[in-house]
């Protein structure tokens, strides 16, 4: 069964003011959540925690940005201790880059700060519902991708 037009802009706009909701909190408890974490720094921490070494290209395509800029925020990153690069055995012009253990210290801490967090800010719900709503999210955040992949791509203006 099709949405109703006006379930669809509810949901819509729900999503959007999540969106801000989130981006107003952030920029306020950024320092909190993230320590000395540069913000960008979550984005390419947990694809390398999860899936090991990558290449730049591949935690661009993670991260949905241009290599480019990957690469100057791995170069950050790298700078502050929270990244390893070292050549790939498969070709020696690339570099493999890996996780530290001050970047695994980090994530860490950033994830108790914000499992804190959110048992604070969810303190009436009940675990049925914050599961029921983490399933349905994921279920979003999956309908997304998949609609957005099956859109014809637009020539670059």
């Amino acid at each position: 069964m099709e949405l109703t037009r006006e379930t669809s802009q509810r949901m819509t706009a729900g999503v959007a003011r999540l969106v801000r909701t989130a981006k107003h909190l952030g920029t306020r408890v950024a320092a909190d959540l993230y320590g000395d974490l540069p913000s960008f720094g979550w984005a390419l921490l947990v694809p390398l925690e999860q899936e090991g070494a990558q290449r730049c290209s591949a935690l661009a395509a993670h991260a949905g940005v241009d290599v480019s800029v990957v690469s100057r925020q791995v170069s950050a990153l790298e700078r502050a201790g929270y990244l390893e690069r070292r050549p790939d055995p498969l070709d020696g012009r690339a570099s493999l880059i890996t996780l530290s253990e001050a970047g695994a210290a980090a994530l860490a801490h950033t994830r108790e700060v914000r499992g804190q967090w959110a048992v604070e800010a969810l303190s009436d719900w009940t675990e049925e519902e914050a599961r029921h709503f983490s399933a349905l999210l994921d279920k979003l955040a999956d309908d997304l991708d998949s609609a957005d992949r099956r859109r014809p791509s637009r020539p670059a203006a």
